[in-house]
């Protein structure tokens, strides 16, 4: 068993205030960057093909959400995670309903070639960009998060990187280890684009990590204590949306060491 602390991975986010470069759908642009702001990244929403390439050298950590996708924010996509890659910043792939068109599938396939460091995403994406015939809904998974544990498993190791299979309870491979997060709240489903966010909390906590499957699990611990802090309070959805980025912001090593659940197992 392997010991992650996400109190020491939020101390370097709100530390170094990592710029995170989105490209994201046009549903979750404020939420994200108001869920990176309260947990202490800068967050940047630069989608035009003629200069966002360019600006992602100028970022620490770069995600990519197909979520709306047209043809320009396609070559922007590619462009971006080429400008990753050549500049060593990370970049995280978020494939939202990567399994409902053929549009989709297509960009997936290519943007999976260009080797994502971490692909965040619920059991139904994660089974559709591996190839495989699964449930999903639009943009809703109808899978378990452990039912996608194989096909995590095989996208890690084709790309050299991380998935996180996010759900009920949270699922982390690089191909070996596997990482369990439990936590959140189950008001979190109902307040729209609060998975794409966490998709910039990842990127946020890659930025200057030795360790990139540690430092997934510990932005999806982070996210469940504050969704179960949150739910302590809120009473519908429209006041845990505010509760949760009061609890974003106000996390505390106290709480991550009383609330975060983790399982980490190191076996292959």
């Amino acid at each position: 068993m392997l010991a992650i602390d996400p109190a020491t991975h939020l101390s370097r986010v709100r530390e170094t205030s990592p710029l995170v470069h989105n490209i994201t759908n046009h549903v979750a642009m404020n939420s994200m960057a108001n869920v990176l702001l309260a947990i202490g990244a800068s967050p940047a929403m630069v989608h035009a093909r003629e200069e966002a390439a360019e600006f992602t050298a100028l970022a620490s950590a770069l995600t990519i959400n197909i979520g709306t996708l047209s043809p320009h924010w396609v070559e922007a996509m590619e462009a971006t995670a080429l400008a990753a890659r050549e500049t060593g910043h990370p970049w995280v792939l978020d494939p939202v309903a990567v399994g409902a068109t053929r549009f989709r599938r297509e960009t997936g396939a290519r943007l999976l070639a260009l080797a994502p460091d971490v692909i965040r995403g619920n059991a139904s994406e994660i089974i559709a960009l591996a190839g495989q015939a699964g449930g999903g809904r639009g943009v809703d998974s109808t899978d378990p998060a452990e039912a996608a544990l194989d096909a995590a498993r095989r996208l890690a190791r084709q790309t050299a990187g991380v998935v996180a299979v996010t759900g009920e309870v949270d699922l982390v491979t690089d191909g070996q280890r596997v990482a369990r997060v439990r936590g959140g709240h189950p008001l979190m489903p109902r307040v729209t684009t609060l998975g794409c966010a966490l998709t910039g909390v990842v990127a946020a906590f890659l930025a200057g990590a030795d360790d990139r499957f540690e430092a997934t699990v510990a932005a999806l611990a982070c996210y469940a204590v504050a969704g179960e802090l949150a739910g302590d309070v809120a009473q519908g959805p429209g006041s845990f949306a505010v509760a949760f980025l009061d609890a974003l912001f106000h996390l505390e090593d106290k709480a991550l060491a009383e609330r975060a659940r983790l399982e980490v197992d190191d076996a292959p």
